[in-house]
Protein backbone atom coordinates (compact mmCIF):
# COMPACT_ATOMS: atom_id res chain seq x y z
CA UNK A 1 0.00 0.00 0.00
CA UNK A 2 1.33 3.14 -1.40
CA UNK A 3 2.12 5.95 1.68
CA UNK A 4 -0.53 8.23 0.90
CA UNK A 5 -3.02 5.59 0.90
CA UNK A 6 -1.95 3.97 4.66
CA UNK A 7 -2.55 7.94 5.88
CA UNK A 8 -5.66 8.15 5.22
CA UNK A 9 -6.75 4.77 6.10
CA UNK A 10 -5.39 5.76 9.38
CA UNK A 11 -6.63 8.90 9.08
CA UNK A 12 -10.42 7.91 8.66
CA UNK A 13 -10.10 5.50 12.04
CA UNK A 14 -8.91 8.26 14.08
CA UNK A 15 -12.05 10.38 12.54
CA UNK A 16 -14.63 7.48 13.08
CA UNK A 17 -12.85 7.45 16.84
CA UNK A 18 -12.82 10.88 17.47
CA UNK A 19 -16.14 12.13 16.09
CA UNK A 20 -16.73 15.16 18.26
CA UNK A 21 -12.99 16.56 18.08
CA UNK A 22 -13.39 20.38 17.35
CA UNK A 23 -11.19 23.74 18.67
CA UNK A 24 -11.02 23.43 22.58
CA UNK A 25 -11.19 27.64 22.55
CA UNK A 26 -14.27 29.93 22.98
CA UNK A 27 -14.75 32.46 20.84
CA UNK A 28 -17.74 34.58 18.75
CA UNK A 29 -15.34 35.81 16.22
CA UNK A 30 -12.19 35.98 14.39
CA UNK A 31 -10.73 38.44 16.86
CA UNK A 32 -11.41 36.67 19.84
CA UNK A 33 -9.92 33.26 18.25
CA UNK A 34 -6.84 34.79 17.46
CA UNK A 35 -6.11 36.14 21.25
CA UNK A 36 -7.13 33.13 22.31
CA UNK A 37 -4.85 31.27 20.70
CA UNK A 38 -1.94 33.47 21.02
CA UNK A 39 -2.59 32.83 24.69
CA UNK A 40 -2.66 29.24 24.66
CA UNK A 41 1.08 28.96 23.97
CA UNK A 42 2.03 26.66 26.90
CA UNK A 43 -1.31 26.72 28.41
CA UNK A 44 -4.13 24.97 28.58
CA UNK A 45 -7.34 25.37 26.33
CA UNK A 46 -9.40 25.37 29.78
CA UNK A 47 -7.17 27.91 32.10
CA UNK A 48 -7.47 30.16 28.25
CA UNK A 49 -11.36 30.18 28.50
CA UNK A 50 -11.59 30.91 31.78
CA UNK A 51 -9.32 33.94 30.93
CA UNK A 52 -11.11 35.10 27.89
CA UNK A 53 -14.27 35.08 29.63
CA UNK A 54 -13.15 38.08 31.85
CA UNK A 55 -10.54 39.62 29.07
CA UNK A 56 -13.45 39.76 26.80
CA UNK A 57 -15.96 41.53 28.95
CA UNK A 58 -12.78 44.43 29.65
CA UNK A 59 -10.88 44.49 26.44
CA UNK A 60 -13.36 43.24 23.59
CA UNK A 61 -12.05 44.01 20.31
CA UNK A 62 -8.78 45.38 19.02
CA UNK A 63 -9.56 49.20 19.68
CA UNK A 64 -9.31 48.88 23.55
CA UNK A 65 -6.96 46.38 23.33
CA UNK A 66 -4.83 48.64 21.61
CA UNK A 67 -5.50 51.68 23.93
CA UNK A 68 -4.97 49.33 27.01
CA UNK A 69 -1.74 49.65 29.26
CA UNK A 70 0.89 46.69 29.37
CA UNK A 71 0.11 45.93 33.05
CA UNK A 72 -3.75 45.96 32.64
CA UNK A 73 -3.33 43.28 30.46
CA UNK A 74 -0.79 41.59 31.90
CA UNK A 75 -3.06 41.52 35.24
CA UNK A 76 -5.80 40.21 33.23
CA UNK A 77 -4.08 37.27 31.59
CA UNK A 78 -1.28 36.35 34.11
CA UNK A 79 -2.28 32.88 34.83
CA UNK A 80 -1.68 31.63 31.53
CA UNK A 81 2.02 32.41 31.74
CA UNK A 82 4.42 34.29 30.02
CA UNK A 83 2.11 37.06 30.77
CA UNK A 84 4.36 39.60 29.96
CA UNK A 85 5.18 38.94 26.28
CA UNK A 86 2.11 37.90 25.62
CA UNK A 87 0.51 41.09 26.95
CA UNK A 88 3.09 42.90 25.20
CA UNK A 89 2.20 41.23 21.73
CA UNK A 90 -1.95 41.51 22.33
CA UNK A 91 -1.54 45.15 22.04
CA UNK A 92 0.72 45.28 19.22
CA UNK A 93 -0.92 42.92 17.25
CA UNK A 94 -4.20 45.04 17.97
CA UNK A 95 -2.43 48.39 16.90
CA UNK A 96 -1.09 46.74 13.64
CA UNK A 97 -4.70 45.18 12.68
CA UNK A 98 -5.91 48.88 13.22
CA UNK A 99 -3.52 50.68 11.06
CA UNK A 100 -2.76 48.15 9.10
CA UNK A 101 -6.21 46.22 8.62
CA UNK A 102 -8.61 48.73 9.42
CA UNK A 103 -9.47 46.59 12.85
CA UNK A 104 -10.32 43.51 10.91
CA UNK A 105 -8.35 40.42 11.31
CA UNK A 106 -7.21 39.50 8.07
CA UNK A 107 -7.89 36.19 6.34
CA UNK A 108 -4.24 35.08 4.42
CA UNK A 109 -1.86 33.18 5.93
CA UNK A 110 0.93 35.63 4.68
CA UNK A 111 -0.99 39.28 6.34
CA UNK A 112 -1.48 37.31 9.79
CA UNK A 113 1.88 35.79 10.28
CA UNK A 114 3.26 39.66 10.20
CA UNK A 115 1.23 40.44 13.27
CA UNK A 116 2.80 40.53 16.68
CA UNK A 117 2.66 36.94 18.44
CA UNK A 118 1.59 35.17 15.57
CA UNK A 119 2.89 32.06 13.72
CA UNK A 120 1.80 29.54 11.54
CA UNK A 121 0.25 27.45 14.09
CA UNK A 122 -1.57 30.53 15.19
CA UNK A 123 -2.22 31.55 11.61
CA UNK A 124 -3.68 28.14 10.75
CA UNK A 125 -6.31 27.85 13.66
CA UNK A 126 -7.65 31.22 12.90
CA UNK A 127 -8.01 30.45 9.00
CA UNK A 128 -9.66 27.38 9.74
CA UNK A 129 -11.98 27.53 12.63
CA UNK A 130 -12.66 31.50 11.69
CA UNK A 131 -12.55 31.53 8.26
CA UNK A 132 -13.10 28.06 7.00
CA UNK A 133 -9.69 27.96 4.95
CA UNK A 134 -7.83 25.17 4.97
CA UNK A 135 -5.15 25.25 7.48
CA UNK A 136 -2.99 22.43 8.88
CA UNK A 137 -1.99 23.05 12.63
CA UNK A 138 1.63 21.80 13.39
CA UNK A 139 1.07 22.14 17.30
CA UNK A 140 3.29 19.56 19.99
CA UNK A 141 0.61 17.17 19.62
CA UNK A 142 0.87 16.85 15.74
CA UNK A 143 4.18 16.91 15.53
CA UNK A 144 4.33 14.38 18.07
CA UNK A 145 1.86 11.78 16.42
CA UNK A 146 3.41 12.39 12.63
CA UNK A 147 6.38 11.82 13.72
CA UNK A 148 5.30 8.58 15.10
CA UNK A 149 3.24 7.64 12.40
CA UNK A 150 5.60 7.56 10.02
CA UNK A 151 4.15 11.04 8.28
CA UNK A 152 6.85 12.91 8.83
CA UNK A 153 10.57 12.43 9.86
CA UNK A 154 11.33 16.20 10.60
CA UNK A 155 11.64 17.93 13.93
CA UNK A 156 10.73 21.11 12.16
CA UNK A 157 7.11 22.14 12.60
CA UNK A 158 6.94 24.22 9.11
CA UNK A 159 8.67 21.25 7.05
CA UNK A 160 5.71 18.62 9.19
CA UNK A 161 2.87 21.12 7.79
CA UNK A 162 4.51 21.06 4.42
CA UNK A 163 4.63 17.26 4.47
CA UNK A 164 0.92 16.54 6.48
CA UNK A 165 -0.58 19.03 3.67
CA UNK A 166 0.98 17.01 0.92
CA UNK A 167 -0.54 13.69 2.31
CA UNK A 168 -4.07 14.87 3.32
CA UNK A 169 -7.00 16.53 1.37
CA UNK A 170 -6.96 19.72 1.63
CA UNK A 171 -10.28 19.87 2.73
CA UNK A 172 -9.36 18.06 5.80
CA UNK A 173 -6.73 20.43 7.11
CA UNK A 174 -8.77 21.90 9.44
CA UNK A 175 -10.37 18.83 11.27
CA UNK A 176 -7.53 16.78 10.84
CA UNK A 177 -5.12 19.09 13.61
CA UNK A 178 -8.08 18.68 15.92
CA UNK A 179 -8.49 14.73 15.57
CA UNK A 180 -4.48 14.17 16.13
CA UNK A 181 -4.61 16.70 19.09
CA UNK A 182 -7.57 14.90 20.42
CA UNK A 183 -5.62 11.47 20.27
CA UNK A 184 -2.45 13.26 21.64
CA UNK A 185 -4.49 14.20 24.68
CA UNK A 186 -6.59 10.94 25.26
CA UNK A 187 -3.87 8.28 24.95
CA UNK A 188 -0.70 8.98 22.06
CA UNK A 189 0.97 10.99 25.19
CA UNK A 190 4.47 11.95 25.65
CA UNK A 191 6.54 10.64 26.39
CA UNK A 192 5.19 7.34 26.80
CA UNK A 193 1.85 6.78 24.65
CA UNK A 194 -1.30 4.52 26.30
CA UNK A 195 -1.23 1.85 23.44
CA UNK A 196 -3.61 -0.43 25.28
CA UNK A 197 -6.07 2.03 24.60
CA UNK A 198 -5.27 3.32 21.35
CA UNK A 199 -8.21 3.02 18.99
CA UNK A 200 -5.84 2.36 15.88
CA UNK A 201 -3.19 0.16 17.36
CA UNK A 202 -3.57 -2.15 14.44
CA UNK A 203 -2.84 0.36 11.69
CA UNK A 204 -0.42 2.00 13.88
CA UNK A 205 3.04 2.22 11.98
CA UNK A 206 5.15 2.20 14.99
CA UNK A 207 3.71 -0.37 17.95
CA UNK A 208 5.21 -0.72 21.35
CA UNK A 209 5.87 2.00 24.14
CA UNK A 210 9.67 1.51 22.57
CA UNK A 211 9.15 2.43 19.29
CA UNK A 212 6.96 5.08 19.76
CA UNK A 213 9.19 7.62 21.66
Amino acid sequence: MKKSNRVISLYRQLEQAYPEAACGLNYQNAWQLLVATILSAQCTDKRVNLVTEVLFQVLPDPQRMAAAGQQQVEELIHSTGFFRNKAKNLILCAQQLLSRHQGEVPATLESLVALAGVGRKTANVVLGNAYQIPGMVVDTHVKRLARRFGWSKSENPVQIERELAELLPTDVWTRAGHILIAHGRACCKAPTPICSQCPIIELCPRIGVDRCR
